[in-house]
């Protein structure tokens, strides 16, 4: 199937924001709009954006990437994933006005982007799925829990690690004060504001009604904080066994899925999602209210 890219600019609260908008032929009524987290830009690290982007187009999907505001070529101050949901609003607007005939959207993200999708998700009926990769609910405790069952282990049995040991580069004291620390933050179970994230991430998913698929990679310290941030959450837990709620774990793979090998498994297992999840059950949800005149059960 072919699709055209075309550059799109569009205003957000008096700034000018730049996306491309990839289009197939026939697009459905379902559409992407990738929504750029950290300090990058719409091509994403490893071009892996513009590479899913293409994809999801060959596959029926209209899809908008863009940069929000003071990113990228986009004008304005930088801001952080708290305060761009302005930002994701516009470009609703922008994509529902390029492409009338998708009705639907799904906000895919990575790392504090997919954070600030499930903040957003739910303020607004257009959307119908989330892609979250790597989810951001940093806190110093979840990190020291993540290093404790990740790093620690994985850096005893390294070469460079005996190494160093035993050149008597390592300075023991520093290593074991650092260990130590990490221990005790792990362990900690006192409040801390940033652990809010997870709690605001889970309180904004349960208000949203609809599908949400989680890709986490198997070799990262972020989705590792996830994990456990989680794990220790009853409401994380019961959102888990939603039927709506799916989970992907790619083995090995970094952060930003930086071979093609993972970036085109991401890829496929968004489009596969959006197809067999988000669709059918929109698709379902029509079909029972047609039915019966009244909306369907939440998906």
């Amino acid at each position: 199937m072919t699709a055209s890219e075309i550059a799109v600019q569009f205003e957000c609260r008096h700034e000018h924001l730049i996306g491309v908008h990839h289009s197939p032929e026939a697009p459905g009524r379902t559409g992407v709009l990738i929504v750029v987290g950290g300090p990058q830009y719409r091509a994403g690290s490893h071009r892996q954006f513009t590479l899913l982007a293409r994809h999801l187009a060959q596959q029926g999907i209209a899809t908008l990437r863009f940069d929000f505001r003071g990113m990228g070529d986009s004008t304005g101050q930088q801001r952080d994933f708290l305060n761009i949901h302005d930002d994701i609003r516009c470009a609703l607007d922008t994509f529902s006005a390029i492409s009338p005939c998708v009705q639907e959207f799904v906000l895919w993200g990575l790392c504090d982007a997919a954070t600030a999708c499930a903040f957003y998700a739910h303020q607004d009926n257009r959307i119908t799925g989330l892609v979250m990769a790597n989810p951001w609910v940093r806190t110093e405790r979840t990190q020291a829990q993540a290093h404790m069952k990740q790093y620690f282990p994985q850096r005893v049995v390294q070469l460079a690690f005996w190494k160093k040991l035993v050149s008597g580069k390592l300075n023991l004291i520093q290593a074991g004060r650092s260990f130590f620390r990490q221990y005790r933050l792990a362990q900690s179970a006192e409040p801390e504001t940033g652990q809010e994230l997870s709690v605001r991430m889970a309180l904004g998913l349960r208000q949203f009604q609809g599908g949400v698929l989680i890709i986490l990679s198997g070799n990262d310290l972020t989705a590792r904080e996830f994990t456990e941030a989680t794990r220790a959450s009853e409401a994380w837990r019961q959102l888990f066994r939603r039927p709506r709620f799916s989970v992907r774990e790619l083995d090995g793979a970094d952060h930003t899925f930086s071979t093609r090998v993972w970036r085109d498994q991401v890829a496929h297992w968004t489009a596969d999602w959006i197809t067999q999840e988000v669709i059918t059950r929109c698709t379902l949800r029509e079909f029972n209210h047609g039915l019966s005149g009244t909306d369907s059960e939440p998906i």
